[in-house]
């Protein structure tokens, strides 16, 4: 397995470009799946989403500076594509982006690729109703334990402020399941 500067200097060499890029998707696209897959919800979204922010780093990699992780860079990637992908969906319906929200929560339980219970339903639809920086921070806390340090590269907010989103939207989850 490369290590990361290699990886990144492959990608922007035109010669091994190619394979470099084959290697990021096997080492990233499980990750960055269920990354995605907790903001959008929906199995097939998803693979739309993974695909479009697959492509998105292909043509951008020489924009990396390596100012940061790879790996923060293309989850920031991945959630910016994500957000913009509902913010997209509500547009089209001509609804909320909590609407829309609400919307895929109702059609989890017919998605196939839904492989929970109905607690994970109801977590599901305590998560849906956090406003969306609080969901962004608690999915990945809660569901991908990124640690702080990695989740502020991704965001771009301090790690103060991600503790205390975490800890308002820990609370908003618990009084919905316990008060639903």
């Amino acid at each position: 397995m490369n290590t990361e500067i290699q990886l990144v200097t492959d990608l922007k060499t035109e010669s091994t470009r190619h394979v470099a890029f084959n290697e990021l998707v096997s080492q990233y696209k499980e990750r960055l799946y269920w990354h995605i897959r907790h903001i959008v919800k929906s199995h097939d979204d998803t693979d739309d989403v993974l695909q479009n922010t697959f492509l998105k780093i292909y043509r951008n990699i020489e924009n990396f500076k390596g100012d940061s992780k790879l790996f923060s860079w293309m989850y920031r990637i991945a959630t910016n594509e994500a957000i913009t992908f509902i913010n997209k969906r509500a547009k089209q319906m001509q609804i909320t982006n909590e609407e829309a929200q609400n919307l895929v929560i109702e059609n989890m339980q017919a998605d196939v690729y839904f492989e929970g219970d109905a607690i994970q339903l109801k977590l599901q639809c305590a998560i849906a109703k956090l406003p969306e920086k609080q969901q962004l921070v608690f999915n990945m806390k809660y569901f991908q334990d990124l640690k702080y340090k990695d989740m502020a590269e991704i965001l771009d907010t301090s790690e103060g402020a991600l503790k205390a989103s975490y800890h308002i939207a820990v609370k908003k989850v618990e009084n919905y399941l316990l008060n639903d």
